[in-house]
Parts: structure tokens; sequence; C-alpha cells
């Protein structure tokens, strides 16, 4: 990596940002010569941003005059001038992040650039994918042939079914039409398959592909011949005044196929949703304060460890690092799960991608790129999606056996009918062979699973559960532990008012009025909740004469000449307050999960206001069910253990992990899957993002963060945890009718295979013709069709 691209520490690396600095690399190729100006601005060779000529940061350099943004990169330059004035001279960058690409079945299969699984056939995807990825080129190539030739299928299909009915003794040269219209779909839009196909031969891992390149190659190719030299058939195989050609059968199989992968690829771009949402997360760019005193908005990829930079209120904090000056509340919910923002003075650690909400922070960067927590949780997500074991159909199971047994017996049934069969043999043995391999296609094994998966989906879809794959509906069913965390999943996830309490003999109406009108000036969400109960009871509420607001500690202000103070017990004692006469009413409500805030005025206390996050009314219930169910029920949740654990007490959970940070629920996640146990984990917060993808089913709620419901497996629209026993249900209903069509599929087969090699012709004379066999085949996928369509009328 070359030297510009580290940080200005030089025991940093300036990691994560190899797609910013490969821009980097390439804006500086043009300036080997002389630097980069534009008007009065020059282009610092070391980390490329614009600057001024200032003489006080400028080297000559072989009379060329070079200017730069600090003294750091100026010792850079002067060690080496050559790696700067020369990058294209020094060992080649290494390549950007999500240029890697990996199978979702199969994780070890890694490649540079795009391609196919030379295990299964699946497209390969990105192992890291870019906020700004185009459309997947697969999916864009397979839609275009699939629109292209969709009406060449529809044409030899109808010809094909009513061509004889129109045409008495049949359509002129139809066998010939047939043929024209199917090649572009069989030898064009097929192709990919056909690939997919030799190569699945060649790596010697037999697959759907391989059925399916056989089948079609199969029933064209015989239609073809067919077609080319009808008279080496037998009299007995003319059908309307022709030999009976397949040509429909084949463009229709391809046509299914193409849309089926059509469907697959739409489907599995989406798990890339979870990290482009996380890597959105981030600003793009940063204020950062010269040591000159002068501000300038730099991008983010130019910030360096022990940049001074500035926070103004509503802006993102640009990288982690440490509060140098100012106070505020930061909201760092999307991250930490914590409810309510968190004030923030000198010396209090700030994450990167937290929101400030009100006071100007200035901070000095300490992690940046890679070693930033957003950085870690996006990489742990994308580790947490890789990992998870892929989804083992039980058509998978056997389907490599199957489709050697498939290719053995039309082997055999060409060889059996050559050999001893009557005449002419060859013709019998080609022919049944045909019928084989085209009653053995797939479409029924291949339908049995993903049209449950569609029924059970769109069933789930009305009762307000969205999954997002077939594994989440198979694994749900074998469940025992269920994580889930506090925040946003069992309570509402926003402060709300809890309640007000006056002093003895003092007005509760009068404490909340005179709260409310002092916090009509704070953007706090406390403020916020406070304010909409007054408004709610129908309170005047007074303007303040003066507000001021003390970040962390309360707000102060004068209202009709009084002087009002809302706020913690530093405030009160700041203002020479006594309000030790409520501790213990304030204690008993910080117990209850609540935040306290004392009233005064002039100097003497009135009462005290109570903010919580309240449990959702139907989460009791909920967690009565799933206990009914035989679940194990845990919480863990990135709040404080005292608050967790009264909140769990009212609940009747009995395991709490409190201040728990993302790897440690992640970690969680993994210890329960390695006692044994099929691990479930409710959230709705980034912070919950890898716990949510390593579990064996993420549940998210869908009134969270995009985040959580891109890395879950399933979302409950509502966020009412209730509807998980009915998703079981329908995980219990699902897995059954996948298990009925896959036995309808085989069963047609079993039954299929001797019929079409001919095993009752010494019985009744009679073979099984491939047009009859095209037959069993749509009958046994229309079979698996209706079946799975009963999915949706089940438990309504």
């Amino acid at each position: 990596m070359n030297e510009h691209q580290h940080s200005h520490d030089s025991s940093h690396a300036h990691e994560g940002h190899e797609h910013g600095e490969h821009c980097q690399h390439e804006s500086h190729e043009s300036h080997a010569a002389a630097p980069v100006k534009s008007d009065k601005s020059y282009k610092d060779p070391v980390c490329g941003m614009m600057v001024a000529a200032d003489p006080q940061k400028k080297i000559t350099h072989q009379s060329v005059d070079y200017y730069f943004c600090s003294t750091r990169c100026m010792d850079k330059f002067r060690a080496d001038p050559h790696a700067y004035l020369h990058p294209a001279e020094p060992a080649a960058t290494p390549a950007p992040i999500g240029t890697m690409y990996t199978c979702p079945m199969h994780p070890e299969v890694r490649q540079p650039g795009p391609g196919t699984c030379p295990k299964c056939g699946m497209a390969l995807e990105p192992e890291m994918p870019a906020l700004d990825e185009e459309e997947n080129p697969e999916l864009r190539d397979f839609r275009h042939r699939f629109w292209w030739t969709l009406p060449l299928t529809v044409m030899v299909m109808t010809l094909a079914m009513f061509g004889h009915k129109l045409v008495e003794g049949g359509v002129p040269y139809q066998s010939w039409i047939e043929l024209v219209l199917s090649a572009p779909v069989v030898l064009w839009a097929g192709w990919p398959f056909f690939e997919r196909a030799l190569q699945s031969i060649t790596n010697r891992s037999p697959n759907m592909w391989t059925l399916i390149g056989l089948g079609v190659a199969a029933a064209f190719g015989y239609s073809v011949v067919a077609t080319l030299a009808p008279g080496i058939f037998p009299q007995s195989f003319v059908e309307h005044g022709r030999i009976g050609v397949y040509f429909e059968a084949a463009a229709t199989i391809i046509s299914l196929t193409l849309l089926g992968q059509i469907l697959e690829l739409k489907a599995r771009s989406q798990t890339s949703a979870a990290i482009k949402s996380l890597l959105g997360l981030a600003p793009k760019t940063a204020r950062r304060i010269n040591a000159d005193g002068s501000e300038e908005d730099v991008p983010l990829n130019h910030v360096h460890i022990g940049d001074t930079l500035r926070v103004r209120p509503g802006e993102k904090t640009p990288v982690d690092g440490v509060v140098l000056e100012g106070e505020s509340a930061v909201d760092e919910s999307m991250l930490t799960g914590e409810p309510l923002p968190v004030t923030k003075r000198p010396g209090d650690k700030l994450i990167g991608a937290t929101i400030n909400t009100s006071g100007s922070l200035v901070m000095r960067s300490e992690k940046i790129g890679s070693q930033t927590m957003l950085a870690q949780i996006v990489q742990m997500v994308a580790q947490a999606q890789r990992s998870r074991a892929p989804m083992q159909r039980m058509a998978d199971v056997v389907a490599g056996w199957f489709v050697l047994a498939v290719v053995a017996v039309a082997l055999l049934t060409l060889l059996g009918w050559g050999f001893f069969g009557p005449e002419p043999r060859w013709v019998y043995g080609f022919v049944n062979a045909v019928a084989v391999l085209i009653i053995a296609c797939p479409c029924a094994l291949g339908l049995a699973t993903p049209m449950s998966i569609m029924a059970a989906t769109g069933r789930a879809a009305t009762q307000g559960i969205l999954f997002r794959d077939a594994a989440a509906i198979e694994g749900l069913r074998q469940i025992d532990t269920i994580i889930v965390d506090k925040t946003g999943t069992l309570t509402e996830g926003k402060p709300a008012f809890d309640r007000v309490l006056a002093v003895p003999g003092g007005d509760e109406q009068e404490v909340l009025r005179i709260a409310a009108s002092i916090d009509q000036g704070s953007e706090h969400p406390l403020a916020q909740a406070i304010v909409n109960e007054a408004r709610k009871r129908g309170l005047a509420l007074d303007k303040p004469e003066s507000f001021e607001s003390s970040s962390g500690i309360g707000v102060r202000g004068s209202i009709a000449g009084r002087r009002i103070a809302l706020g913690n017990t530093v405030l009160m004692e700041t203002e020479q307050v006594e309000w030790r006469g409520m501790q213990s009413q304030a204690e008993a409500l910080r117990g209850e999960g609540a935040s306290v805030m004392y009233l005064a005025v002039d100097a003497r206390l009135l009462g005290l206001v109570a903010v919580s996050d309240p449990v959702k009314a139907s989460t009791p219930e909920a967690l009565h069910v799933l206990k009914e169910a035989g679940l194990r029920v845990v919480m863990a949740t990135g709040d404080g253990l005292t608050t967790a654990q009264s909140v769990a007490a009212k609940l009747g959970i009995d395991e709490v992990h409190g201040e728990v940070k993302p790897q440690d629920k992640l970690e969680l996640v993994r210890r329960l899957q390695q006692q044994g146990h099929k691990v479930a984990m409710a959230g709705d917060g980034i912070n919950d993002a890898p716990a949510l993808a390593a579990a064996d089913v993420g549940i998210a709620m869908g009134t969270g963060t995009d985040v959580a419901i891109n890395s879950a497996h399933l979302t409950l629209v509502k966020g009412d945890l209730r509807a998980i026993a009915r998703a079981r249900t329908l995980s219990d209903d699902t897995v059954r009718n996948m298990r009925q069509n896959l036995g309808f599929a085989f069963v047609y087969n079993a039954l299929g295979i001797p019929l079409a090699a001919g095993l009752l012709y010494p019985f009744t004379g009679q073979l099984l013709s491939p047009m009859i066999a095209a037959l069993a085949m749509s009958l046994s996928s229309v079979s698996v069709i209706s079946n799975a369509l009963r999915l949706r009328g089940m438990g309504k």
C-alpha cells in the first residue's frame, strides 16, 4: 500500500477506505512532475486535498513548490518524495473490498470477480457489497434473455398444443416452424444452462443443471432428428401426420428455468441490503479544525487519527474518538440500542455515525476506517451472513445421486433396447432414453420447495410476518431458545411520560405545567415527552422569559419572574435545592426503569417528573405464549443492568444480560448454539444486526431500523412478539407441505422412469412416448403447485 494511504499517525494504518484510497491513487497519477493546481489551490501530493498556497506548509523539491494540508503530510513527503510523485511505480494497491466473490451455498468457494460456483452452479456474489453497487449483471442478462424469447416460447407451445386442431391434418411444415421458433430459446436463452451443465460434469458435481442440460438437450436433439430425418422412425411414432417432436417442452423448460433464476437472483440481492444500510449510516464528510483555527469540510477518507473535528448539532459523528470541548446529548440508539440520548462531556468517547442532538462538540479522531465500531459491525454482519449454514433441503440430499441414477437408467434403456429390443431397436432405445430424461426432468423437484415457500410467505404477509428466505421458514419450527432485546422489542423504544409526583400538599398538575413550560425550549426527547403529556391534558403553558440548557443535568430558566430548574440531583445541588425529601420516591421510579427529573421553583422543590420506555401492551401475553410453546426466553440489552432487571422482573424473564455490546450479543448467540440450542434472536436496532444475522432465525421488529430488518430472517411488521407463535405454526405447516410435495415429485419419478424405460412393453406392447413423458412431468408440477396453494387457506 502506498505511504500516502496511511494515517498521520505512523503507528496506525488508514484501514477500511480502500475504495476511497483507490480513487486517491488514481487522482495522484497526474502529478508526477508538477503539483496539480486549480485557480489558487494546490493538491496535497500525500492526501490529495486541495489546499491554499501557505508558505508555512511548502516544500520545494527539484525546483517545484508543493503545498500541504498539515505538517504530518509534509513529513511523509519529505521522507520519500518519489513515492508520492510517482505513485504508479510502487507495488499495486490491494483490490478494494467487494472484489472477492463467494457462493452463498458453499462459502468456501471464493474467487476474484463474478462467476458460477463449480459445486452447485449458483451465481457467485460479492463478499462485501459496495454502497453504490450496480445491478447484478447476471440478473440483467437473464432478464434480457427471458423477455426476448418468451414470445417464441408462447408461440411454439400454442402451435404444439393447438396446431392440429386449427388445421385439419396439422399445420404444413409444423415441425420446421417449431424448430425455427424454439432454436433461439434453447440455443441462445438456454446457453448459460448448458455451460453450467457441462461445468457440473467437468467438476464431477452433478446437480440440477446436469439434469436440465441433459433433458433439454435430449428433447431438442431428438426433435431436430425427427424433423430432419423422419423416415428413420417407425410408423407407430407418427402423430397427426408427423413424427412427434418436443420443441415446446425444451423451450418451456428454458423459459421457466430463466424465470426461476430471475426470481432467485432478485431475492438474493436483498441479502446485502443490511450491509448497504450500515454503510449508508456513515457521514460523507467531516469538519476538520486546522492548526491555525480555521475550519473546513473534508471527505471522510481524508480524516486521519489525531485530527481535531467539530460536530455541530444535528450532524453525525464522523469517526470514533474522544470529546475535547463542549457538552451535548448524543443519540447512540442506532448502534447501542440505548433509547435515550447519552450526555457527552470532555473525555467521553464518541462512536462514529451517532447523531449529535443539541450542543456543539469538538473531538479528536481515534479510530478510522475499519477500526471504527460501525465498520466492525459491518464486518460482523457480513461474516455472520456468510458463515450461516446453507439451507439443506430434502431434495438436495439425494440430488446428486438422483442425477446419476437418471442418467444411468437412460443409458441402460438405450443399450438394452439397442441390443435386445425389436426392430428398429436403436430408434426405440433412443426414444425411450429421451422419455426417461424428459420424465425425470427435475421441474417438480425444483418446484417442490419454492412453491410451498411462496404460498407460505404470502399467507404470512397477511398476518404481519415477513420471511426473508426459505431457511427461516424451515428453521423456525426447530427453535428452542429465543433471545430478545429490550428496547423496541419488549418495550416501545421511545421515551414516554410515566408519572408526576408533587411534594406533600402540592399540585401534581401544576408541577407538570411548570415542567412542560420550561421544557418547551428543549429539543431533548425527554423534554418532548413531558410537553406532549401536558398538551394532552390541556394544560396552559407559559412562555419562558429565559432558557438555558445544561447538557446532561437539566434545564434552567425563568417564568413570570420566577427561577425554574428541572433536572437531576447535580442540578438541584447547583441551585442549592433540598431534594432529599423525595429521594425514596425517585429511587423507586428508577428501579422501575424510569428517568427522573426534579422540579424546583425559586430554589424550592415542588415535585418530580418521571419519563420511561414503557413495555408494549402485547409483550406479557407474547412471552406467556412463547413459554407455553416450550421456548427458553433470554433478555440481552445494551441498557443498564438495573433497568434491564426491573423490566425482566415485571415480565417474568429469569435470564438477563445487561450492558451488552453488539459483539457480546453475537457471542451469546454462538455460545448457545455451541451448547446445542437452536437460537432465535429478536431485536430492532443496529446493535442487534450481527446477532440477528448469526442466529438460526433472526427476528426483526418492523418498527425498528432498516439494518436490523435487512439482517433478520423474518420481520414482525407491527413489532408484536405474539406473531412468533403464529410464525412457528406456519413453519410446521410449510415443512409438512414441502415433504408432501417432494413425495409427489419422487413418486412421479419413481413410477414414470420405469414406464419410460419400457419395462411394461413385454406385457402390454405399449411404449411411453416422450409426449406422454412430458405430460406426466407437467402433471407432477401441477400436483406440486396445487398442494402448495393449500397453504394459503390454512390457519385462517
